[in-house]
Protein backbone atom coordinates (compact mmCIF):
# COMPACT_ATOMS: atom_id res chain seq x y z
CA UNK A 1 0.00 0.00 0.00
CA UNK A 2 1.44 3.40 -0.66
CA UNK A 3 0.50 6.55 0.17
CA UNK A 4 1.32 9.95 -0.34
CA UNK A 5 1.99 12.54 2.59
CA UNK A 6 -0.57 14.30 4.30
CA UNK A 7 0.47 18.43 2.76
CA UNK A 8 -3.14 20.47 3.97
CA UNK A 9 -0.73 23.62 2.76
CA UNK A 10 -0.59 22.18 -0.81
CA UNK A 11 -3.84 20.13 -1.38
CA UNK A 12 -6.66 21.73 1.00
CA UNK A 13 -5.79 25.36 2.07
CA UNK A 14 -3.96 28.72 0.82
CA UNK A 15 -1.45 28.87 3.86
CA UNK A 16 -1.87 32.70 3.88
CA UNK A 17 -5.22 32.55 3.69
CA UNK A 18 -5.42 30.14 6.52
CA UNK A 19 -2.80 32.01 8.81
CA UNK A 20 -5.64 35.22 8.37
CA UNK A 21 -8.38 33.15 9.38
CA UNK A 22 -6.36 31.61 12.37
CA UNK A 23 -5.32 35.44 12.98
CA UNK A 24 -8.76 37.13 12.91
CA UNK A 25 -10.38 34.04 14.98
CA UNK A 26 -7.55 34.89 18.11
CA UNK A 27 -7.26 38.78 17.90
CA UNK A 28 -7.47 39.85 21.15
CA UNK A 29 -6.94 36.41 22.35
CA UNK A 30 -3.79 34.95 24.86
CA UNK A 31 -3.34 31.49 22.61
CA UNK A 32 -4.96 29.88 20.04
CA UNK A 33 -3.45 27.50 17.09
CA UNK A 34 -4.76 25.44 14.10
CA UNK A 35 -4.35 21.45 14.37
CA UNK A 36 -4.71 19.69 11.35
CA UNK A 37 -4.34 15.99 11.28
CA UNK A 38 -4.56 12.77 8.75
CA UNK A 39 -4.46 9.28 10.33
CA UNK A 40 -4.25 5.72 9.20
CA UNK A 41 -4.24 2.67 11.08
CA UNK A 42 -4.74 -1.02 10.31
CA UNK A 43 -5.29 -4.13 12.76
CA UNK A 44 -5.43 -7.65 12.36
CA UNK A 45 -6.63 -9.84 15.18
CA UNK A 46 -6.58 -14.28 14.58
CA UNK A 47 -8.48 -15.69 17.52
CA UNK A 48 -9.10 -19.34 17.90
CA UNK A 49 -7.81 -20.44 14.68
CA UNK A 50 -8.91 -18.15 11.91
CA UNK A 51 -8.58 -14.10 11.23
CA UNK A 52 -11.25 -12.72 12.80
CA UNK A 53 -10.81 -8.91 12.13
CA UNK A 54 -9.45 -7.26 9.88
CA UNK A 55 -9.59 -3.27 10.03
CA UNK A 56 -8.47 -0.70 7.83
CA UNK A 57 -9.52 3.39 8.87
CA UNK A 58 -8.50 6.54 7.69
CA UNK A 59 -8.92 10.20 9.26
CA UNK A 60 -8.36 13.87 8.62
CA UNK A 61 -10.16 16.83 9.92
CA UNK A 62 -8.51 19.68 11.72
CA UNK A 63 -9.38 21.89 15.14
CA UNK A 64 -9.57 25.62 15.68
CA UNK A 65 -8.47 26.53 19.01
CA UNK A 66 -8.88 30.12 20.76
CA UNK A 67 -8.03 30.71 24.11
CA UNK A 68 -8.73 33.66 26.48
CA UNK A 69 -8.07 33.16 30.02
CA UNK A 70 -9.36 30.04 31.73
CA UNK A 71 -12.29 29.67 28.67
CA UNK A 72 -11.44 27.86 25.32
CA UNK A 73 -13.59 28.13 22.38
CA UNK A 74 -12.98 24.91 20.08
CA UNK A 75 -14.27 24.05 16.76
CA UNK A 76 -13.33 21.02 14.27
CA UNK A 77 -14.32 19.32 10.98
CA UNK A 78 -14.20 16.80 8.72
CA UNK A 79 -13.21 18.87 6.24
CA UNK A 80 -10.51 20.64 5.39
CA UNK A 81 -11.48 23.78 3.32
CA UNK A 82 -11.33 27.46 3.96
CA UNK A 83 -15.12 27.82 4.30
CA UNK A 84 -14.83 24.93 6.84
CA UNK A 85 -12.61 27.07 8.68
CA UNK A 86 -14.09 30.03 8.34
CA UNK A 87 -17.31 28.44 10.28
CA UNK A 88 -15.09 27.24 12.88
CA UNK A 89 -13.02 30.47 13.51
CA UNK A 90 -16.75 32.02 14.05
CA UNK A 91 -17.06 29.43 16.62
CA UNK A 92 -14.03 29.57 18.24
CA UNK A 93 -14.22 33.60 18.35
CA UNK A 94 -16.64 33.46 20.74
CA UNK A 95 -14.47 32.57 23.47
CA UNK A 96 -12.61 35.39 22.94
CA UNK A 97 -15.38 37.86 23.42
CA UNK A 98 -14.02 41.21 23.29
CA UNK A 99 -10.35 40.77 23.60
CA UNK A 100 -7.92 42.17 24.85
CA UNK A 101 -5.33 39.68 25.89
CA UNK A 102 -2.08 38.96 24.65
CA UNK A 103 -0.90 36.43 23.24
CA UNK A 104 1.75 34.23 24.88
CA UNK A 105 5.03 34.08 23.59
CA UNK A 106 5.57 31.39 20.78
CA UNK A 107 6.89 27.96 21.43
CA UNK A 108 10.42 27.30 20.88
CA UNK A 109 11.66 25.22 18.08
CA UNK A 110 13.55 22.14 18.22
CA UNK A 111 15.19 19.85 15.73
CA UNK A 112 14.82 16.50 17.85
CA UNK A 113 14.20 13.24 15.88
CA UNK A 114 13.20 10.86 18.51
CA UNK A 115 11.52 8.39 15.77
CA UNK A 116 11.50 7.31 12.17
CA UNK A 117 9.11 8.69 9.42
CA UNK A 118 8.50 5.88 7.86
CA UNK A 119 4.94 4.24 7.70
CA UNK A 120 5.10 0.78 9.42
CA UNK A 121 1.78 0.10 7.45
CA UNK A 122 3.87 -0.57 4.71
CA UNK A 123 6.56 -2.89 6.63
CA UNK A 124 4.39 -6.11 5.48
CA UNK A 125 1.70 -7.04 2.84
CA UNK A 126 -1.14 -8.10 3.91
CA UNK A 127 -1.06 -11.43 3.37
CA UNK A 128 2.47 -11.72 5.41
CA UNK A 129 0.46 -10.46 8.53
CA UNK A 130 -1.83 -13.05 8.06
CA UNK A 131 0.58 -16.07 7.97
CA UNK A 132 2.59 -14.59 10.62
CA UNK A 133 -0.50 -14.46 12.95
CA UNK A 134 -1.29 -18.01 11.94
CA UNK A 135 2.05 -18.82 12.67
CA UNK A 136 1.81 -17.40 16.29
CA UNK A 137 -0.84 -19.42 16.58
CA UNK A 138 0.27 -22.23 15.72
CA UNK A 139 3.38 -22.04 17.38
CA UNK A 140 1.68 -21.49 21.13
CA UNK A 141 -0.96 -24.76 20.40
CA UNK A 142 2.18 -26.73 19.75
CA UNK A 143 4.36 -25.37 22.94
CA UNK A 144 1.71 -27.09 25.35
CA UNK A 145 -1.40 -29.46 25.16
CA UNK A 146 -3.72 -27.32 27.79
CA UNK A 147 -3.62 -24.13 25.02
CA UNK A 148 -7.04 -24.02 24.05
CA UNK A 149 -7.43 -20.60 22.68
CA UNK A 150 -5.06 -18.17 21.24
CA UNK A 151 -5.40 -14.65 20.31
CA UNK A 152 -2.83 -12.37 18.70
CA UNK A 153 -2.66 -9.16 17.21
CA UNK A 154 -0.75 -7.02 14.89
CA UNK A 155 -1.36 -3.37 14.70
CA UNK A 156 0.41 -0.14 13.08
CA UNK A 157 -0.98 3.82 12.44
CA UNK A 158 0.70 6.70 11.40
CA UNK A 159 -0.21 9.89 12.56
CA UNK A 160 0.42 13.34 10.47
CA UNK A 161 -0.06 16.66 12.16
CA UNK A 162 0.41 19.99 11.27
CA UNK A 163 -0.05 23.13 14.07
CA UNK A 164 -0.27 26.26 12.69
CA UNK A 165 0.31 29.35 15.15
CA UNK A 166 -0.92 32.92 14.92
CA UNK A 167 2.56 34.12 15.09
CA UNK A 168 2.99 32.72 11.89
CA UNK A 169 4.86 29.51 12.86
CA UNK A 170 4.19 26.14 11.76
CA UNK A 171 5.22 22.28 13.26
CA UNK A 172 4.76 19.33 11.69
CA UNK A 173 5.15 15.62 13.49
CA UNK A 174 5.05 12.06 11.55
CA UNK A 175 4.06 9.37 14.55
CA UNK A 176 4.16 6.04 13.95
CA UNK A 177 3.47 3.22 16.32
CA UNK A 178 3.77 -0.34 15.88
CA UNK A 179 2.07 -3.49 18.32
CA UNK A 180 2.00 -7.23 18.58
CA UNK A 181 -0.03 -8.72 21.10
CA UNK A 182 -0.45 -12.32 22.23
CA UNK A 183 -3.04 -14.35 24.27
CA UNK A 184 -3.10 -17.41 25.65
CA UNK A 185 -5.64 -19.88 27.48
CA UNK A 186 -5.10 -22.71 29.21
CA UNK A 187 -7.36 -25.65 30.39
CA UNK A 188 -6.04 -28.42 33.11
CA UNK A 189 -9.20 -30.47 35.19
CA UNK A 190 -12.08 -27.51 34.15
CA UNK A 191 -9.89 -24.65 35.35
CA UNK A 192 -8.97 -21.89 32.48
CA UNK A 193 -6.67 -19.55 32.90
CA UNK A 194 -5.01 -16.38 30.79
CA UNK A 195 -2.08 -15.01 29.91
CA UNK A 196 -0.96 -12.11 27.79
CA UNK A 197 2.07 -10.19 26.65
CA UNK A 198 3.31 -8.15 24.12
CA UNK A 199 4.07 -3.97 23.33
CA UNK A 200 5.83 -1.99 20.68
CA UNK A 201 6.33 1.33 20.37
CA UNK A 202 7.26 4.25 17.39
CA UNK A 203 8.86 2.14 15.09
CA UNK A 204 8.18 -0.17 12.30
CA UNK A 205 6.28 -3.62 12.46
CA UNK A 206 9.29 -5.53 11.01
CA UNK A 207 11.48 -6.05 13.95
CA UNK A 208 7.81 -7.00 15.55
CA UNK A 209 7.37 -10.04 13.27
CA UNK A 210 10.26 -11.74 13.31
CA UNK A 211 10.05 -15.15 14.57
CA UNK A 212 12.72 -14.36 17.63
CA UNK A 213 10.26 -12.02 18.52
CA UNK A 214 6.97 -13.28 18.72
CA UNK A 215 8.08 -16.59 20.34
CA UNK A 216 9.33 -15.13 23.02
CA UNK A 217 6.17 -13.09 23.39
CA UNK A 218 4.29 -16.03 23.17
CA UNK A 219 6.08 -18.42 25.68
CA UNK A 220 5.80 -15.23 27.85
CA UNK A 221 2.40 -15.61 27.85
CA UNK A 222 2.10 -19.04 28.00
CA UNK A 223 3.96 -19.06 30.99
CA UNK A 224 2.18 -16.99 32.65
CA UNK A 225 -1.01 -18.73 32.20
CA UNK A 226 0.54 -21.66 33.37
CA UNK A 227 1.55 -19.37 36.10
CA UNK A 228 -2.30 -18.62 37.40
CA UNK A 229 -2.99 -22.17 36.35
CA UNK A 230 -1.63 -23.54 39.48
CA UNK A 231 -2.51 -19.60 41.76
CA UNK A 232 -4.38 -20.27 45.04
CA UNK A 233 -6.90 -17.79 45.82
CA UNK A 234 -5.12 -14.54 46.97
CA UNK A 235 -4.57 -13.50 51.25
CA UNK A 236 -6.69 -10.32 52.30
CA UNK A 237 -5.15 -7.81 54.89
CA UNK A 238 -2.96 -5.03 55.81
CA UNK A 239 0.80 -6.36 54.50
CA UNK A 240 3.85 -5.64 52.79
CA UNK A 241 4.23 -5.55 49.01
CA UNK A 242 6.99 -5.79 46.94
CA UNK A 243 6.20 -4.42 43.02
CA UNK A 244 8.47 -5.68 40.27
CA UNK A 245 10.48 -3.51 37.52
CA UNK A 246 8.51 -2.55 34.24
CA UNK A 247 4.93 -2.47 34.05
CA UNK A 248 4.00 -2.20 37.16
CA UNK A 249 4.96 1.30 36.96
CA UNK A 250 1.07 1.92 36.02
CA UNK A 251 0.40 2.01 39.56
CA UNK A 252 2.87 5.55 39.73
CA UNK A 253 1.12 6.65 36.60
CA UNK A 254 -2.18 6.47 38.07
CA UNK A 255 -2.02 7.09 41.91
CA UNK A 256 0.34 10.16 41.52
CA UNK A 257 1.11 10.79 37.68
CA UNK A 258 -2.09 12.02 37.23
CA UNK A 259 -1.96 14.26 40.49
CA UNK A 260 0.80 16.20 38.83
CA UNK A 261 -0.82 17.09 36.04
CA UNK A 262 -1.35 20.91 36.03
CA UNK A 263 -5.26 21.28 35.71
CA UNK A 264 -5.53 19.47 38.47
CA UNK A 265 -3.17 21.52 40.55
CA UNK A 266 -5.17 24.62 39.29
CA UNK A 267 -7.86 23.94 40.17
CA UNK A 268 -7.08 22.52 43.46
CA UNK A 269 -8.65 18.75 43.04
CA UNK A 270 -5.96 17.10 43.06
CA UNK A 271 -4.79 15.61 45.99
CA UNK A 272 -0.99 16.70 45.25
CA UNK A 273 -2.18 20.46 45.19
CA UNK A 274 -0.61 23.26 46.61
CA UNK A 275 2.19 21.24 48.27
CA UNK A 276 5.28 22.15 45.76
CA UNK A 277 8.41 22.14 47.93
CA UNK A 278 7.02 19.70 50.29
CA UNK A 279 7.99 15.96 51.20
CA UNK A 280 5.50 14.37 49.40
CA UNK A 281 7.24 10.92 48.81
CA UNK A 282 10.04 8.61 50.47
CA UNK A 283 13.64 10.20 50.53
CA UNK A 284 15.11 8.64 47.09
CA UNK A 285 11.64 8.98 45.40
CA UNK A 286 12.47 10.37 41.90
CA UNK A 287 9.65 11.09 39.25
CA UNK A 288 10.18 11.65 35.92
CA UNK A 289 7.92 12.44 32.90
CA UNK A 290 9.94 12.20 30.20
CA UNK A 291 8.47 12.32 26.36
CA UNK A 292 11.99 12.55 24.42
CA UNK A 293 12.94 8.58 25.05
CA UNK A 294 13.40 7.71 21.07
CA UNK A 295 11.09 5.34 19.67
CA UNK A 296 9.20 4.59 23.06
CA UNK A 297 5.36 4.45 22.87
CA UNK A 298 5.00 7.62 25.13
CA UNK A 299 7.24 9.58 23.43
CA UNK A 300 6.50 12.54 21.31
CA UNK A 301 8.73 15.09 19.14
CA UNK A 302 6.65 17.85 19.91
CA UNK A 303 2.98 17.98 22.05
CA UNK A 304 -0.37 18.97 20.46
CA UNK A 305 0.19 22.47 20.73
CA UNK A 306 3.71 22.66 19.29
CA UNK A 307 5.56 22.68 22.43
CA UNK A 308 8.68 20.10 22.60
CA UNK A 309 8.86 17.50 24.81
CA UNK A 310 10.72 17.66 27.28
CA UNK A 311 12.42 15.66 29.95
CA UNK A 312 10.52 16.95 33.36
CA UNK A 313 11.37 15.94 37.03
CA UNK A 314 8.07 15.89 39.27
CA UNK A 315 9.41 14.62 42.57
CA UNK A 316 13.04 14.60 43.24
CA UNK A 317 14.51 12.74 46.31
CA UNK A 318 10.44 12.76 47.73
CA UNK A 319 10.26 16.05 47.57
CA UNK A 320 7.37 17.77 44.58
CA UNK A 321 9.51 19.97 42.39
CA UNK A 322 6.91 20.36 39.53
CA UNK A 323 3.78 19.70 37.37
CA UNK A 324 3.06 18.49 34.11
CA UNK A 325 1.80 21.47 32.17
CA UNK A 326 0.37 22.35 28.70
CA UNK A 327 -0.08 26.02 27.70
CA UNK A 328 -2.91 27.30 29.39
CA UNK A 329 -2.29 25.80 32.52
CA UNK A 330 0.82 27.27 32.85
CA UNK A 331 0.11 30.68 32.15
CA UNK A 332 -2.26 30.68 34.07
CA UNK A 333 -0.38 29.28 36.92
CA UNK A 334 2.80 31.93 35.78
CA UNK A 335 5.07 29.04 35.05
CA UNK A 336 6.37 27.45 31.75
CA UNK A 337 4.72 24.90 29.21
CA UNK A 338 6.27 21.40 29.62
CA UNK A 339 5.55 19.94 26.37
CA UNK A 340 2.98 17.72 27.58
CA UNK A 341 -0.12 19.15 25.67
CA UNK A 342 -1.70 16.44 24.48
CA UNK A 343 -4.84 15.56 22.74
CA UNK A 344 -6.77 12.35 21.01
CA UNK A 345 -7.08 13.59 17.64
CA UNK A 346 -8.76 16.75 15.77
CA UNK A 347 -11.63 16.54 17.51
CA UNK A 348 -10.47 17.31 20.81
CA UNK A 349 -8.95 20.09 22.85
CA UNK A 350 -5.35 19.91 24.37
CA UNK A 351 -5.04 19.01 27.93
CA UNK A 352 -2.04 18.13 30.08
CA UNK A 353 -1.03 14.27 29.45
CA UNK A 354 1.57 12.31 30.63
CA UNK A 355 4.37 10.97 27.99
CA UNK A 356 6.26 8.11 29.83
CA UNK A 357 6.13 8.49 33.28
CA UNK A 358 8.74 6.66 35.45
CA UNK A 359 10.32 6.35 38.68
CA UNK A 360 14.53 6.45 38.73
CA UNK A 361 16.05 3.44 40.37
CA UNK A 362 17.81 3.59 43.52
CA UNK A 363 20.62 1.28 44.94
CA UNK A 364 18.84 -1.55 46.37
CA UNK A 365 19.41 -5.47 44.95
CA UNK A 366 15.95 -6.64 43.68
CA UNK A 367 16.39 -10.05 45.31
CA UNK A 368 17.54 -8.37 48.47
CA UNK A 369 14.27 -6.14 48.60
CA UNK A 370 11.91 -9.47 47.95
CA UNK A 371 13.80 -11.63 51.09
CA UNK A 372 12.95 -8.29 53.36
CA UNK A 373 9.04 -9.24 53.00
CA UNK A 374 8.29 -11.15 56.01
CA UNK A 375 4.51 -11.65 55.53
CA UNK A 376 2.96 -10.08 51.67
CA UNK A 377 3.09 -10.50 48.16
CA UNK A 378 5.17 -9.86 45.51
CA UNK A 379 3.12 -8.59 42.35
CA UNK A 380 5.34 -8.12 38.71
CA UNK A 381 1.88 -8.10 36.63
CA UNK A 382 -0.65 -5.49 36.67
CA UNK A 383 -3.90 -5.14 34.87
CA UNK A 384 -6.83 -2.52 35.46
CA UNK A 385 -7.31 -0.07 37.62
CA UNK A 386 -9.25 2.87 39.34
CA UNK A 387 -7.92 6.10 40.91
CA UNK A 388 -9.73 9.31 42.13
CA UNK A 389 -7.66 12.00 41.07
CA UNK A 390 -9.09 14.38 44.22
CA UNK A 391 -7.30 11.77 46.99
CA UNK A 392 -5.29 9.37 45.39
CA UNK A 393 -7.15 6.40 46.79
CA UNK A 394 -6.34 3.73 44.02
CA UNK A 395 -7.72 -0.19 43.51
CA UNK A 396 -5.13 -2.27 41.33
CA UNK A 397 -6.03 -5.81 40.17
CA UNK A 398 -2.82 -8.04 39.53
CA UNK A 399 -2.58 -10.63 36.76
CA UNK A 400 0.76 -11.94 37.78
CA UNK A 401 1.69 -12.48 42.15
CA UNK A 402 2.89 -14.52 44.67
CA UNK A 403 3.02 -15.35 48.44
CA UNK A 404 5.94 -14.09 50.52
CA UNK A 405 6.62 -15.73 53.93
CA UNK A 406 9.80 -14.42 55.43
CA UNK A 407 11.45 -13.45 52.33
CA UNK A 408 10.96 -16.90 50.15
CA UNK A 409 8.73 -16.55 47.02
CA UNK A 410 6.06 -19.20 47.54
CA UNK A 411 2.90 -20.32 45.26
CA UNK A 412 1.36 -17.81 42.78
CA UNK A 413 -2.42 -15.76 44.18
CA UNK A 414 -4.91 -14.97 41.96
CA UNK A 415 -7.36 -12.24 43.09
CA UNK A 416 -5.37 -9.70 44.38
CA UNK A 417 -6.08 -6.35 44.47
CA UNK A 418 -3.72 -3.45 45.91
CA UNK A 419 -6.01 -0.66 47.26
CA UNK A 420 -4.26 2.73 48.76
CA UNK A 421 -3.89 6.15 47.90
CA UNK A 422 -1.44 7.35 46.35
CA UNK A 423 0.29 10.26 48.91
CA UNK A 424 0.46 7.20 51.60
CA UNK A 425 1.81 4.84 49.30
CA UNK A 426 5.13 7.18 48.06
CA UNK A 427 5.80 8.04 51.45
CA UNK A 428 6.01 4.16 52.43
CA UNK A 429 8.54 3.20 49.73
CA UNK A 430 10.89 1.42 51.99
CA UNK A 431 13.67 -0.45 49.06
CA UNK A 432 14.19 1.20 45.85
CA UNK A 433 16.20 -1.12 43.36
CA UNK A 434 18.88 -0.93 40.82
CA UNK A 435 16.74 -2.44 38.08
CA UNK A 436 14.60 0.41 36.58
CA UNK A 437 13.08 -0.68 33.42
CA UNK A 438 10.26 0.61 31.47
CA UNK A 439 7.10 -1.63 30.03
CA UNK A 440 7.20 -2.72 26.87
CA UNK A 441 4.98 -0.29 25.17
CA UNK A 442 1.68 -1.55 25.94
CA UNK A 443 0.05 1.70 27.78
CA UNK A 444 -2.59 3.67 27.24
CA UNK A 445 -4.08 6.46 29.04
CA UNK A 446 -8.07 8.00 29.49
CA UNK A 447 -9.12 11.23 30.93
CA UNK A 448 -11.57 13.54 29.82
CA UNK A 449 -13.18 10.95 27.53
CA UNK A 450 -8.99 10.91 25.12
CA UNK A 451 -7.10 8.21 25.15
CA UNK A 452 -3.74 8.84 24.01
CA UNK A 453 -0.61 6.33 23.87
CA UNK A 454 1.88 6.32 27.54
CA UNK A 455 5.08 4.61 28.84
CA UNK A 456 5.12 3.92 32.79
CA UNK A 457 8.43 2.32 34.32
CA UNK A 458 10.08 2.00 37.62
CA UNK A 459 12.19 -0.39 39.24
CA UNK A 460 11.69 -3.15 42.02
CA UNK A 461 10.04 -1.31 44.40
CA UNK A 462 9.12 -2.55 48.69
CA UNK A 463 6.17 -0.68 49.93
CA UNK A 464 4.47 -1.28 53.04
CA UNK A 465 1.59 -1.40 54.69
CA UNK A 466 -0.67 -1.61 51.51
CA UNK A 467 -3.99 -3.18 51.89
CA UNK A 468 -4.69 -6.17 49.55
CA UNK A 469 -7.97 -7.23 48.59
CA UNK A 470 -8.06 -10.89 47.83
CA UNK A 471 -10.52 -14.10 48.96
CA UNK A 472 -8.92 -15.79 51.59
CA UNK A 473 -8.41 -14.33 55.38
Amino acid sequence: MTETRFSPFETHLDPDRALAILRAATAGAEDGELFLERRRSEALVFDDGRLRNASYDASEGFGLRAVNGEVAGYAHSTEISESALKRAAETARLAVGDGGGVMAPAPSGTNLKLYTDADPLADAAFGVKVETLREIDAFARALDPRVVQVSATIAASLQEVFILRPEGGLVSDIRPMARLNVSVIVEENGRRETGSTGGGGRAGLAALMTSEHWQKETREALRIALVNLRAVPAPAGVMDVALGAGWPGILLHEAVGHGLEGDFNRKKTSAFAGLMGQQVAAKGVTVLDDGTIPDRRGSITVDDEGTPSGRNVLIEDGILVGYMQDRQNARLMGVKPTGNGRRESFAHIPMPRMTNTYMLGGEAEPGDIVADVKDGIYAVGFGGGQVDITNGKFVFSCTEAYRVKNGVVGEPVKGATLIGDGATAMKQIRAIGNDMKLDPGIGNCGKAGQWVPVGVGQPTLLIGGLTVGGSAA
